[in-house]
C-alpha cells in the first residue's frame, strides 16, 4: 500500500500512542521513522518500529521518558535519555547543538540511558542540513564478535558522518562495524534465506550461511581485526565517554523488561570557520567522484511516498488492537 509522506506520520504516531508512549515520544519516533523510509533505509524504518511498539509494551523503552539535559561546559552537551528513546533527547538539544557549534566552532552531544537509535544517519544528516559537518557513534546490546572469541562482545556499533554539499543533498555515510547490520540478517531469516559466507557464526562457533543458525551465534565485524578496531572505537565513545551500558552490559533490545541504556554520542564542526567554501568544493569533489563511478552515499533522492507491504502494516494494527483490547 503506497502511502503519502504525512499519512505515514500519522501512521506511525498512532501506533507508538497505542502502545504508551507520550505525544512527544510518539512525535519524535514517527519523524525517524518516515525520514529512514525516504532515505531508503527502509531496514530501519516500519520494519524496525515494530521493534519499538513492543518494547513500548514489554517495558523496554519508558513511554512517559523525559530526557533530561545539562550543560557540563559550554560546547559539551549531555542528555539523561531516561530509559526512553535517544530520538527525543536528541530533538530537545539539536538547537543548541547546532547553535554552540557555530559559537564555538565545534560542539558534543554525549546521551545515555536509552533504547536504541534507529537509523543514525538521522542524526548527522540533520546536522548537515544545518551547514555542519557531523559524526555519529552509538553501541547496542552484543551482537558481535571478531578474532578468537566464539562469544559476542560488542553491538553492531554503528558510526554515521554527514557534511553539506552546495546545490544538492549532504554526503552521508551510516555503516555498522559488523558484516551487516543486524536488522538485515533478521529480515533474512525470516524470509528462510541464506546469507553470505563471512557475516556470521552459529551458536558452536561455526561459520554458517543460515540466516536462521546466524540468529542463535553471532555476527562478524567486517575485516576481521579491522572492523573490531572500530566497533571498539564506536564503543569507547557511544558507551564510554557518555557513562552508557558496555555492549556486554546491556540487557537485550528485543526481550525482557529493562532498557538495553545503550549510548549516543555526535561531535559537529562548522566547516566555514576553517575552510568558508568547504560546501562548494565538497560537492566538486563528490561530482568528480561520481564521474569516475564512484558511489555517493546520501545522494540518492528522498521517495515522496511509502509503499508498505500488508504483512508489515497488518503487524502495525495489530499493536493498536492488542492496546485497544487491553483498555
Amino acid at each position: 500500500m503506497e502511502i503519502t509522506i504525512d499519512d505515514a506520520k500519522a501512521l506511525a504516531r498512532r501506533a507508538c500512542i497505542s502502545v504508551g508512549a507520550s505525544s512527544a515520544n510518539a512525535n519524535a519516533l514517527a519523524d525517524a521513522t518516515v525520514a529512514a523510509e525516504c532515505n531508503g533505509r527502509s531496514a530501519v524504518g516500519f520494519r524496525h518500529l515494530l521493534d519499538y511498539l513492543a518494547a513500548y509494551s514489554e517495558g523496554r523503552i519508558n513511554g512517559n521518558a523525559e530526557p533530561e539535559v545539562a550543560f557540563p561546559a559550554p560546547a559539551l552537551i549531555r542528555v539523561d535519555a531516561a530509559g526512553g528513546i535517544a530520538h527525543l533527547g536528541f530533538d530537545l538539544v539539536i538547537d543548541e547543538l547546532v547553535t554552540r557549534s557555530r559559537t564555538f566552532g565545534l560542539a558534543a552531544l554525549a546521551l545515555h540511558n536509552s533504547y536504541t537509535t534507529g537509523e543514525l544517519g538521522y542524526y548527522v544528516r540533520r546536522l548537515a542540513d544545518a551547514g555542519l559537518v557531523a559524526f555519529a557513534a552509538t553501541n547496542s546490546p552484543a551482537l558481535m564478535t571478531s578474532g578468537k572469541s566464539r562469544e559476542a562482545v560488542f553491538g553492531t556499533n554503528p558510526l554515521a558522518f554527514a557534511a553539506p554539499s552546495e546545490n544538492s543533498r549532504p554526503l552521508v555515510i551510516d555503516q555498522a562495524s559488523s558484516a551487516t547490520a543486524f536488522v538485515t540478517i533478521r529480515q533474512l531469516a525470516e524470509q528462510g534465506e541464506q546469507i553470505p559466507e563471512g557475516w556470521a557464526i552459529d551458536a558452536e562457533g561455526r561459520s554458517t550461511t543460515d540466516a536462521g543458525e546466524a540468529m542463535r551465534g553471532a555476527l562478524l565485524a567486517f575485516g576481521g581485526t579491522r572492523g573490531a578496531n572500530i566497533a571498539l572505537m564506536v564503543e569507547t565513545l557511544a558507551a564510554g565517554l557518555t557513562g552508557s551500558n558496555w555492549s556486554l552490559d546491556a540487557p537485550s533490545f528485543s526481550q525482557g523488561a529493562v532498557s538495553p541504556g545503550v549510548g549516543l554520542f555526535v561531535f559537529a564542526i562548522q566547516p566555514n570557520l576553517l575552510a568558508p567554501d568547504f560546501p562548494a568544493r565538497l560537492a566538486a569533489q563528490l561530482d568528480r567522484l561520481h564521474s569516475k563511478g564512484i558511489h555517493i552515499p546520501g545522494r540518492a533522492p528522498v521517495l515522496p511516498s511509502i509503499d508498505l507491504p500488508a504483512d508489515l502494516l497488518n503487524a502495525l494494527e495489530a499493536f493498536s488492537l492488542r492496546s485497544l483490547a487491553r483498555d
